[in-house]
């Protein structure tokens, strides 16, 4: 058990309640006896007393008695400065949300790439080296999620697991949910979408864009998506399922249906006719929020990463509630 601490609230956590922001950083808190902490003042904000539903600001120092549970969730949010000042075993050990002996399951924050490239010098494949077993093997990348998208990310402990779970992705055996949260509302609450898509070179670097059929060199993409909830008309929460697994296919998809993910660099474009929600970071919304896969060891290996800080603060503004979006599978 350790002291009493005095955590400074970073610029990500900005409008978050004071309760989910203990669920983050001490998951093992129950909400009565953080209610009890917070009557008896153990728990301060700015030396002051609060009640659970004050929400936090930037900078804001919390005072955090004695408790009797794990600080830090695994896989807990990570802000852009801990990707530049954390060191690689460091970083590894806050992404993991899963481990056994033959799999790791990381929650990638936005930000870091999964493997190295031009101008690339920090990427999760790199940091796998800290990791390397005491018999020289080490871990392997399975899968691939963007460099702006956060989330679930499966690495393999062993040649012959990677081997499986590698199949496993490309058999369409495995079930990932994104979640994202897009310009407008869609007209249908759930559909599918297929199309083309092929890659094209701009200044800006490789973008992907909806092909005719028979195009050369284009992939046939499919995704399905359903709303979770809107935010006035103007925002629409969605849960999004890659059937296949095309590069930036759901960031694609959903700019070709009309409403595109808030923040994505490449493919939002600002519009004069609409007001650019006040309040929410203008990075990528979009989460790899869940995984289903066959284990290696037989049985299937399910896993959810939390949200991402700049999510997190977009949530708490607008109101959306996480557990929504998990009901449907409890």
């Amino acid at each position: 058990m350790a002291g009493i601490e005095h955590i400074k609230v970073e610029a990500e956590e900005a409008g978050m309640r004071l309760d989910r922001w203990f669920k983050i950083h001490y998951p093992g808190l129950g909400f009565g006896p953080l209610q009890k902490l917070l009557r008896s003042g153990q728990v301060r904000v700015d030396g002051g007393r609060v009640k659970t539903d004050a929400r936090v600001e930037a900078g804001q120092t919390v005072r955090v008695p004695p408790l009797d549970v794990d600080a830090k969730v695994k896989g807990g949010p990570i802000s852009s400065s801990d990707l530049k000042n954390s060191d690689d075993v460091e970083l590894l050990k806050r992404m993991l949300l899963h481990e056994d002996e033959k799999v790791f399951v990381f929650n990638k924050p936005a930000g870091i790439a999964v493997q190295g490239g031009s101008g690339v010098n920090r990427h999760i494949d790199g940091l796998l080296e800290a990791w390397t077993s005491s018999k020289g093997e080490k871990p392997r990348l399975v899968h691939r999620i963007d460099r702006d998208t956060s989330g679930v990310l499966v690495v393999a402990r062993t040649r012959g697991a990677a081997q499986k779970l590698t199949a496993a992705f490309r058999e369409r055996d495995t079930k990932k949910t994104y979640w994202s949260l897009v310009k407008g509302v869609p007209r249908k609450h759930s559909d599918k979408i297929s199309s083309w898509l092929v890659k094209e070179q701009t200044p800006d670097g490789d973008r992907m864009r909806i092909a005719k059929h028979g195009e050369e060199g284009a992939d046939h993409a499919v995704s399905y998506y359903r709303v979770i909830d809107t935010a006035a008309q103007n925002l629409a929460w969605l849960e999004m399922e890659p059937y296949t697994g095309r590069t930036h296919q759901l960031r694609v998809h959903a700019l070709h249906m009309g409403h595109p993910i808030i923040g994505d660099p490449k493919y939002y474009v600002e519009d004069p006719n609409w007001d650019f929600p006040g309040g929410i970071q203008k990075r990528l919304h979009l989460h790899a929020r869940r995984i289903d896969i066959p284990h290696p060891s037989g049985g299937r290996l399910r896993v959810t990463a939390p949200l991402p800080p700049h999510m997190v603060q977009s949530w708490n503004l607008l109101g959306l509630d996480v557990a929504d979006g998990d009901r449907d599978d409890e």
